[in-house]
């Protein structure tokens, strides 16, 4: 009988369960798709029950084109920076706050002040922003305090699907993590950052957090009976999708970085001990001891949409082919867009300033610019970003970035890819899988399985590179000089934006 293991891979629109061979092939794969609510402007929400409704579909809907295979092991991987609520009972006490969620912006200031800048950042390695989900606990608390005070247990999306699995209320060190009150050193809840909540939570209050890769229960009849998943079936701790996603592409060492063109832009290195600086967000890889040092940009493949859309009046969904046309035609203007250049700020920045009022900006633009050269320099800008972003990281840690794996929707497009090969001065590497973050699970249940002794040695039998894209060094000079240009946009705009922010409140 073959054996295989499954990659539940819970994202913000979609669960996919994926089954993996141990050489990491994709043998066969389902998907359930799930919506989001918008209950107030800048308010995203789900149910959760909708998690473990599309978790069950998938998996019933896999599990027949896998019917004569062994199941070794699950691994859960989820989306990062959301969370959800029960009481006492385990009674869902509301929808859960998404990490899109902007509510929480105005709690940052007030949490970082109670328990120090500093030792926030130093304990969790995450930095002055509004991503981690424990701002979206303060703006509960303080938005609806008699429904926070009921709380007996706090999910992120991982923990959630494994207590339905297996009825234990667990979770990994790499979920638990990009909560915001996880301390990344001893891998455990940070007791004075919940404290310093407007109302107070214990640690018990969240699931216990294991290594990932371990056991942390097996099947019930009860889920068995919903997913077609045989009881007794081994469920291992996966981690948050990004860091899976680098696993699943084999950054299991320094020196590669894996680069996700999604929603967001998000690159990672891997580094052996933690480092906290500005110039990053540290979190625990998926390997048992190390670390992730991450960059991220907001504004990436939902910006270059809905800018498309807003603009030229092109849906990239609805009309594929016209996406196809336009990159035929920016493939044909020269590097530098004709003179234009754009800083892609559409969502604020994070990393190195983390300055939430930050917006976008494009320089240059005249009567000679049409969309071609528009679209081209949302390409350049997006990779001029990337490429600043891994210079900070470089210069603060001294961990080298010498490739980039490109995953992720808009690894897709090969005149991108060369793009950013070009201007990071790096050669590109497009993963041989689009489904990274559900390999990565793959890897961890195989660990868990006891397929392989560790993470690295997992990720070099499971995972293998596509089609590699290297820098023209005849635009070398032309890139440094462009890299130089745009490394001045943001200081010099930085104290135009809060001025703007105050004309323009959201």
């Amino acid at each position: 009988m073959r054996k295989r293991v499954i990659g539940i891979d819970l994202s913000t629109t979609t669960c996919k369960a994926i089954a993996w061979d141990e050489c990491g092939t994709l043998v066969a794969q389902a998907r359930a798709p799930l919506t989001l609510s918008r209950p107030a402007p800048n308010a995203y929400e789900q149910d959760p029950h909708d998690w473990w409704q599309a978790a069950q579909t998938s998996l019933r809907n896999l599990l027949p084109m896998i019917a004569d295979d062994a199941i070794a092991a699950v691994a859960v991987v989820n989306q990062r920076e959301t969370v959800a609520v029960t009481d006492a009972e385990d009674r869902l006490l509301r929808p859960a706050i998404l990490w899109l969620d902007e509510r929480r912006k105005d709690e940052v200031a007030a949490l970082c002040q109670r328990v120090g800048h500093d030792r926030l950042h130093r304990i969790t390695g995450k930095p002055h922003d509004w991503a981690p989900a424990i701002y979206s606990l303060a703006w509960l608390a303080d938005a609806e305090p008699a429904l926070f005070r009921h709380i007996r247990h706090v999910y992120e999306p991982h923990a959630w699907l494994v207590r339905q699995l297996t009825g234990q209320f667990v979770t990994s060190w790499a979920s638990a993590d990009p909560f915001g009150a996880f301390d990344i050193h001893q891998h455990r809840w940070a007791e004075d950052v919940l404290d310093a909540l407007p109302i107070p939570l214990r640690p018990d209050c969240f699931p216990t957090a294991f290594a990932p890769g371990s056991s942390l229960g097996v099947v019930t009849e009860r889920a068995a009976a919903l997913t077609g998943l045989p009881a007794g079936t081994p469920v291992v701790a996966g981690g948050g999708d990004g860091q899976a996603g680098g696993l699943g592409i084999g950054v299991v060492s320094p020196g590669t970085a894996y680069l996700n063109l999604g929603t967001a832009i998000v690159s990672g290195v891997y580094a052996e001990h933690a480092q906290v600086n500005d110039a990053f967000r540290t979190l625990c890889a998926i390997d048992r001891q190390g670390y992730v040092l991450e960059t991220s940009l907001r504004s990436g493949t939902l910006l270059i949409n809905s800018l498309l859309k807003q603009f030229f009046d092109i849906d990239v969904v609805a009309q594929p082919d016209s996406l196809l046309r336009l990159e035929i035609e920016a493939s044909r203007v020269a590097p530098g867009s004709a003179g234009l250049i754009l800083l892609p700020y559409w969502n604020g920045v994070m990393n190195p300033y983390w300055d939430q009022d930050a917006r976008g900006c494009l320089l240059g633009l005249s009567p000679d610019h049409g969309r071609a050269q528009i679209y081209r320099a949302v390409l350049e800008g997006i990779a001029l970003e990337q490429a600043v972003a891994t210079q900070h990281m470089v210069e603060a840690t001294g961990e080298p970035v010498n490739t980039f794996v490109a995953i992720g929707g808009g690894a897709a497009s090969r005149l991108w890819c060369q793009i950013i090969a070009d201007i990071t001065d790096r050669p590109v590497i497009r993963a041989a899988t689009q489904e990274a973050s559900s390999l990565g699970a793959g890897i961890a249940a195989a660990v868990g399985a006891g397929w392989y002794t560790d993470f690295a040695s997992a990720a070099q039998a499971m995972t293998q590179d596509g089609e590699r894209f290297v820098p023209n060094p005849a635009l070398r000079e032309f890139h440094r000089e462009l890299r130089e240009l745009y490394r001045e946009l943001y200081p010099r705009l930085r104290d135009l934006y809060p001025r703007l922010a105050k004309l323009n409140p959201r």
